[in-house]
């Protein structure tokens, strides 16, 4: 077995695993040893500058499993030449882990993708592990980092899109059925068909309470467009350093780790531009390559805030290997919500933050500043040394005001209102003091004065 990090030192715990509803993990007095298969097709590894290597996947997948508290053994990659339908590995590899498992005292083996249910269970039965498979181990983060009720709720729903498949159960209770009622009874229902039924009753209602979740955003977005406040919305890759840059430009204390899917509750904080205009900043839950489709319908709700963006800002790790790799995985999961990037024209506007230069060389440090003084929209940062992060507000700045409008006008002296909006929401040229007020020559967003000039009358 390969890339093993073993620790002996963890107490194997007593007790069975959960098989209902999540917490796989948490359920557990003690950290379970886990240990990473990375399965993949031998002939079909595509190593062209767009796919990652298996090795790079396998990597990717321990870094998931250590998102939650578990005591990661190691991991392997698994050349296949063919799928098993039944096991989805080959009897040598299951022989093989089977000894393994029991010679290391394994609780959880990850597959790092996606198995059937009857694959899952057949795995569990020659292993004698529990057996989790790519969403399952994401719904388990997702699950121990929601710390709002709607975080949560959206959790349980794609955690119950996902468990509704799987109730192929090799246990005879679920086949025994119940009486039916009347006089003539009946055969009734199945177990299996009733669990089927309470899962469905619950997904019905938690996608009733997000819509409400829904209206409630609707209505606040409503407000900000009142204000009116551009949305600058960061996305990126999990653990590109979002969260990280989110605090350095606003000052806050928003969790950020070294982690993959530190963040998953989106935050949002007001900042003022260099021109004096005021936006919204977002942060927003890192996508990830191969993100369940359960979980892209799930967080809808919170997505619409990357959706409703005037400028999402790409932020990317650049010091990662597969940063190019991340950057269209990240492009994918924006296109499935809808999303279009765009230098101009339709399309939402965008500006690539390269970040973590910190991490870099030299030599690597200064191809990318050379990039960032040729291309407008890309701009090298650190968020965690606040190198580049003025160039990255300016740019912001910049890019909202390409389509600021030049106005003179002027503003009698008692209308202090109109004064102060001018000087918190537009970039003054001048202004001069006459007999009838002050003259300002500004630039000023044309939607945005025309909501306020609406509001006055």
């Amino acid at each position: 077995m390969a890339n093993k990090t073993d620790d002996r030192s963890a107490e194997r715990p007593g007790g069975g695993w959960s098989t209902e509803g999540l917490g796989y993990l948490r359920d557990q007095e003690a950290k379970q040893r886990v240990y990473v298969v990375h399965p993949f097709l031998r002939d079909r590894v595509d190593m062209s500058h767009t796919k990652r290597s298996p090795e790079a996947r396998l990597e990717e997948a321990m870094g998931l499993a250590l998102a939650i508290d578990i005591q990661l053994v190691g991991g392997e990659v698994v050349a296949l030449r063919e799928r098993r339908p039944a096991t989805f590995i080959g009897v040598g590899k299951i022989d093989e882990l089977k000894a393994f498992v029991a010679a290391e005292e394994i609780d959880l083996l990850i597959f790092d993708c996606e198995l059937t249910p009857g694959q899952q269970r057949n795995l569990e039965r020659e292993t004698k592990c529990k057996v989790i498979d790519r969403t399952a181990l994401i719904l388990e983060i997702f699950g121990a980092r929601a710390s709002t009720k709607e975080g949560e709720l959206q959790v349980e729903l794609a955690h119950l899109e996902y468990q509704r498949s799987r109730l192929v159960r090799s246990w005879t209770h679920l086949e025994r059925q119940r009486g039916g009622s009347g006089f003539m009874g009946g055969p009734g229902e199945t177990q299996i068909e009733a669990d089927r039924r309470i899962i469905a009753d619950r997904i019905t209602r938690i996608k009733r309470q997000l819509e409400q979740v829904t209206r409630t955003r609707t209505l606040h977005r409503a407000r900000r467009q009142k204000a009116p406040y551009p949305i600058i919305a960061l996305v990126g890759y999990t653990n590109a350093g979002k969260s990280t840059l989110f605090n350095r430009l606003t000052k806050a204390e928003v969790l950020a780790e070294d982690m993959l899917f530190a963040t998953l509750d989106p935050t949002m904080r007001a900042l003022e531009l260099p021109s004096g205009r005021r936006v919204i900043l977002s942060d927003t839950v890192g996508f990830i390559s191969e993100l369940p489709t359960t979980l892209v319908a799930a967080f809808r709700a919170t997505l619409e805030e990357v959706c409703e963006a005037d400028v999402i800002v790409h932020v990317r790790d650049a010091s990662h290997p597969d940063s190019n790799i991340q950057k269209l995985d990240v492009e994918d999961v924006l296109s499935e919500l809808g999303v279009e990037l765009s230098d101009e024209g339709e399309g939402t506007p965008f500006i690539e933050a390269l970040n973590k230069i910190d991490l870099m060389g030299d030599d690597e440090q200064a191809a990318l500043v050379t990039l960032d003084e040729r291309q407008e929209r890309t701009v090298a940062i650190s968020g965690l040394t606040g190198d580049g992060c003025a160039r990255l507000i300016e740019a912001v700045d910049k890019l909202l005001s390409t389509g600021d409008l030049n106005m003179q006008m002027t503003v009698p002296y008692s209308d202090g209102a109109t004064q102060a909006w001018l000087h918190a929401n537009s970039r003054i040229v001048s202004e001069k003091h006459g007999e009838e007020g002050i003259t300002f020559n500004v630039f000023v967003d044309p939607v945005a004065w025309a909501k306020y000039s609406n509001r006055r009358r």
